[in-house]
């Protein structure tokens, strides 16, 4: 999966067959708020929301951020993916 970080828009994008699929951001400190999702309207391939999540991780990893979920998707992420929780700020649970 080709991820582009379009800073400008500030939101990660990949391209799929249905077309762009973005996860919306802001940055505070050395956090990453994930606020948003944008899928096509026809697009419910759940399981490479998912995969683009996990690859939002490790872009996290690699800039030692920590990672603030808003949305209740990417919270449920954080839930079957524990190996992630380590990227959560201080104090914030699920």
């Amino acid at each position: 999966m080709e991820i582009k970080d379009n800073t400008f828009a500030r939101q990660f994008e990949t391209i799929v067959e249905e077309g762009l699929v973005s996860i919306e951001y802001s940055f505070q400190e050395k956090k990453i708020f994930l606020t948003r999702i944008n899928t096509p309207e026809e697009f419910e391939n759940e399981e490479l929301v998912s995969q683009f999540l996990s690859e939002i991780m490790a872009i996290a990893i690699e800039r030692k951020l920590k990672v603030v979920p808003i949305l209740p998707k990417i919270v449920v992420f954080f839930k079957k993916n524990p190996v992630y929780k380590e990227l959560l700020p201080p104090g914030i649970r699920l």
